[in-house]
C-alpha cells in the first residue's frame, strides 16, 4: 500500500489536570526528519515523542507542535524576584536623588524592568503528564496516516494508468521491431545496388550475413523483456505493506536505463519516437514517486 509523505493532522486530548494539542505536518524527504516544537518545561518528553513518531512514520520531514496546558487554580501561579525588585528600586531612588527629581517611583516603573514577576517554576511529574500527551499524539498520527493513505491511493491509481500506457507502447515497439532481418537485407541490397550501379554481382549469403549482424546489434528484445519484468515488479511493490518509495525510485532508474539502451540500439524512427514518449511518461511517474513514503 502506497502512502504519500504529504499530510496534515491535528488532535486534542484532556486528562485532568492537563490538556494537550498536537499539530503535525509532513513533507517530502529522503529520510525521517522530525522537527519538534515543545515548550522548555516539557523538554524531558522529547525523546518519548520522537520515538512515538518514528514508530509510525518511516520517511519524510515531520513538523510537530505540541502545546500543553495545565488546568486548575495553581496552574498560573507567579513568584516575585524580591532581590531584583529591591535592587531596581534602589537604582531608581539613586537616580531620583542625584537628579533631584520630585516624581514618585511607581509600580509601572518596577514592572517594566522585567523579570521581577514571573511564572513559578515548579517540578513537573513527567510520568503523569505523558498519558495525555501520548493519547493526543497517537490520535494525530492516526489521522495523519489516514490522509497519507488517501493520497497514496490516488497516486497508485495514477501509476497504474501510466504503467498500462507504457505496457501498450512496449507491445507496439515489440511488434515494430519484428522482421528486422528482412528489413536490413532489403536496405543493404538497395544500398549496394545504388553504389555499384548494378555492375557487381552480389553474394546473397554475404548480404544475409551482414544483415544478420546489423539486426543483432539493433535487437532490443532483451530490453523489452526486462522492461516487462520491471512493470510487473512495480505493480507488485505498490501492493506491499512496507514503505515502497525507495524501491520504486530505484526501479525507475532501471526503466530509464533500458529505454536509453533501446533508443541507442534502434535505427527505426518509429521506435525511437515511442521510446521518447516512454521516457516522458517515466519522468511523470518519477516526479510523483518522490512523494511516496
Amino acid at each position: 500500500m502506497l502512502k504519500s509523505m504529504t499530510a496534515y493532522a491535528r488532535a486534542e486530548n484532556r486528562l485532568e489536570p492537563f490538556e494537550a494539542v498536537a499539530e503535525i505536518r509532513s513533507y517530502n524527504s529522503k529520510n525521517l526528519d522530525i522537527v519538534l516544537h515543545l515548550a522548555r518545561p516539557y523538554l524531558p518528553l522529547e525523546e518519548r515523542i520522537k520515538a512515538a513518531v518514528a514508530g509510525q512514520l518511516h520517511r519524510g520531514r515531520v513538523e510537530l507542535r505540541i502545546d500543553i496546558r495545565e488546568l486548575g487554580d495553581d496552574a498560573q501561579a507567579f513568584e516575585i524576584d524580591w532581590p531584583r525588585a529591591r535592587a531596581y528600586h534602589d537604582a531608581l531612588q539613586q537616580v531620583k536623588d542625584t537628579l533631584n527629581l520630585s516624581s514618585d517611583i511607581s509600580l509601572d516603573l518596577l514592572i517594566n524592568a522585567g523579570g521581577i514577576i514571573k511564572p513559578c517554576e515548579k517540578e513537573r511529574e513527567i510520568d503523569s503528564l505523558w498519558p495525555v500527551v501520548e493519547g493526543c499524539l497517537l490520535e494525530a498520527l492516526s489521522a495523519l496516516d489516514k490522509m497519507r493513505q488517501r493520497e497514496g491511493r490516488a497516486l497508485a491509481a495514477d501509476f497504474r494508468r501510466r504503467l498500462d500506457d507504457i505496457a501498450q507502447q512496449l507491445d507496439l515497439i515489440e511488434k515494430t521491431s519484428d522482421g528486422l532481418l528482412a528489413v536490413y537485407q532489403d536496405k543493404l541490397l538497395l544500398r549496394i545496388q545504388a553504389l555499384t550501379q548494378g555492375n557487381v554481382d552480389i553474394d546473397p549469403g554475404r548480404i544475409a550475413q551482414e544483415a544478420a549482424f546489423l539486426a543483432d546489434r539493433s535487437d532490443i528484445s532483451e530490453e523489452i523483456v526486462r522492461v516487462a519484468s520491471h512493470l510487473e515488479q512495480f505493480r507488485r511493490i505498490m501492493d506491499v505493506e512496507e514503505p515502497a518509495g525507495r524501491k520504486l525510485n530505484f526501479l525507475l532508474q532501471e526503466f530509464n536505463r533500458e529505454f536509453n539502451t533501446m533508443g541507442a540500439k534502434t535505427s527505426r524512427t518509429e521506435i525511437a519516437h515511442r521510446v521518447v514518449d516512454l521516457k516522458s511518461e517515466l519522468e511523470k511517474i518519477r516526479e510523483q514517486v518522490q512523494n511516496i513514503e
